[in-house]
């Protein structure tokens, strides 16, 4: 059976990296996983989605309880994505992996790259390719 990757980026303030998220959810399926990506990689605008703030809440809170690995795009500082690391780590106890970009923030938040129980992988737009490979080498191990 296909490991089933929840992907988690930010929706309400960082829709300009949609094209980005749904290249990198690409890139997996392609691959044979089973990919969760509802609203993160939809046409949505900039606002979000136009649901019910806890029905969202509900529902990708239920996306990450049923995946196997989060994989999160954090290079765009989103609460909603740190509160999804945060349940998949010490409410669920589902193993995560963070793609970070340097070039779009100063640093990557330390709450993602001080915990040592988060696999953190940065990467450049022009290094793309290799961290799908990197990403895609690391799955198989992670603990299910």
């Amino acid at each position: 059976m296909a490991l089933t990757i929840y992907f988690s980026g930010s929706i309400s303030g960082g829709r300009d990296d949609a094209a980005h998220y749904r290249r990198i959810v690409g890139a997996l399926e392609s691959r044979g996983f089973n990919v969760l990506a509802g609203a993160v990689t939809s046409h949505i605008g900039h606002g979000g989605e136009p649901l019910d703030a806890r029905f969202i809440f509900e529902r990708d809170l239920a996306w990450v309880a049923q995946s196997d690995v989060v994989v999160a795009e954090v290079s765009m500082p989103s609460t909603g994505v740190g509160y999804e690391i945060a349940a998949a780590r010490y409410r669920y106890g589902i193993p995560v992996i963070c793609l970070y970009r340097p070039a779009y923030t100063a640093r990557c938040t330390a709450m993602v790259a001080g915990d040592e129980g988060v696999e953190l992988i940065e990467y450049s737009d022009s290094t793309f390719d290799e961290m799908v490979e990197s990403l895609v080498n690391k799955l198989p191990r992670v603990p299910v």
